[in-house]
C-alpha cells in the first residue's frame, strides 16, 4: 500500500509537468534517484525544439543522467504519465533504469505492454520492475482534453 501511495504521488509531480506544457502532447516525466529525491523532470518538446526524439522520457533521462553524473541509472525509477514508445522504452533500458511507473496505456505506440514489450523482453540485458496504470484515468483524461 505504501508502494502505491509512493507511485501515486510521483504520478501526480508528472501531471503537473505534463499540464505545464502548452505546445506539444502533455506527457509528463519525472525521474527519481534511489533515494526518492527527484533528479530531472520534463515534458514532451518535440513542437518546441523541432526535435523528433524530444519525448519527456528521453529529456528526463538526459537531465537526471547529467545530474546524477552517471548515464547508468540503476537504482532509479522513471514516473510516466503515458506508456513509453519503442524509442523510449529501449532508452529506458540501456540506461538501467530500474523501475518504471505509467499512467495512461497507449495502443498505437504503447511499448510497455500494448504493442510491444521491450522492458520485458529477455533477450536484452536488463528489465527494469513495471508499474501500470497508476492515475490511468487522470493520465488518460489529460490527453483526451488535449486532443479535442
Amino acid at each position: 500500500m505504501i508502494r502505491r501511495e509512493q507511485h501515486e504521488q510521483w504520478m501526480r509531480r508528472a501531471l503537473d509537468v505534463a499540464s505545464a506544457s502548452a505546445r506539444d502532447v502533455p506527457v509528463g516525466a519525472v525521474l527519481l534517484g534511489p533515494d526518492g529525491a527527484e533528479l530531472a523532470a520534463a515534458g514532451n518538446e518535440r513542437e518546441l525544439s523541432g526535435d523528433p526524439t524530444a519525448h519527456a522520457e528521453i529529456l528526463a533521462l538526459r537531465r537526471a543522467a547529467a545530474k546524477h553524473g552517471e548515464w547508468r541509472l540503476e537504482g532509479c525509477t522513471l514516473v510516466v504519465t503515458l506508456e513509453p514508445c519503442t524509442m523510449c522504452a529501449g532508452a529506458l533500458v540501456l540506461a538501467r533504469v530500474s523501475t518504471l511507473v505509467f499512467g495512461a496505456w497507449e495502443p498505437k505506440t504503447g511499448a510497455v505492454g500494448s504493442l510491444w514489450d521491450v522492458v520485458r523482453d529477455r533477450r536484452l540485458n536488463h528489465r527494469p520492475e513495471v508499474y501500470a496504470g497508476v492515475l490511468e484515468p487522470e493520465c488518460a483524461a489529460l490527453l483526451r482534453d488535449f486532443f479535442r
